[in-house]
């Protein structure tokens, strides 16, 4: 995983929805590349039970963005600032609930994360090589959205957990900034809006 060309790339305004931000935390596990998620408690009112990286909105007390991601890191899995070598961000995406999300990569050292029960259900830490086999992975054009129209949704589905939504087209982008992974030009299949979820 070269992370080396995520330092380069330039954010876009998120003018017009509430700020927020993410942190995709990147941690050497024997050798190889892992990306540590969450996931959602069940009792939380937006996107209950999905996997996503650590983060939330923009509080009065965050001078940044970045400052915003590692501090719900902090929160959210006891992951502390100090520790986290931020190298780059990926592209600004919207969310269905009104959020303009900026995600921030960051290099993590591999211990144990404790989750904050009243945010996180659990911390999985998947590796980048699961993450890239063709195995597990999938997707669908989703046609007919009320709110976004057609678009794709990205599966990927490793040790048990699905990444899908917002935090499955971070993934994809991810990836394909630093790996060889490409995302297959044409989904798996064509789908109503209302179609049952494959996960």
């Amino acid at each position: 995983m070269d992370l080396s060309g995520l330092r380069r790339h330039a954010p876009q305004s998120l003018a017009g929805r509430r700020e927020a931000a993410v942190l995709a935390p990147v941690v050497e596990r024997g050798g190889d590349a892992h990306l540590l998620f969450t996931k959602r408690a069940a009792h939380l009112g937006e996107h209950p039970g999905q996997m996503s990286f650590p983060g939330g909105g923009r509080e009065p007390i965050d001078r940044t963005l970045t400052d915003t991601a590692l501090r719900e890191a902090d929160e959210e899995v006891g992951m502390r600032p100090n520790e986290v070598d931020v190298v780059g961000r990926l592209d600004d995406t919207r969310t269905s609930s009104k959020y303009a999300v900026r995600p921030f990569v960051g290099v993590a050292p591999d211990r144990e994360y404790i989750p904050d029960e009243s945010e996180v259900a659990e911390v999985a830490v998947l590796s980048v090589d699961a993450l890239t086999d063709p195995a597990n992975y999938e997707s669908e054009r989703r046609v007919g959205h009320p709110e976004y129209g057609d678009h794709r949704v990205h599966y990927f589905h490793v040790d048990g957990y699905t990444v899908w939504g917002v935090t499955g087209r971070m993934v994809v982008q991810l990836l394909e900034r630093t790996t060889d992974w490409r995302a297959p030009a044409e989904p798996d299949r064509v789908v109503g809006a209302d179609a049952e979820l494959p996960i």
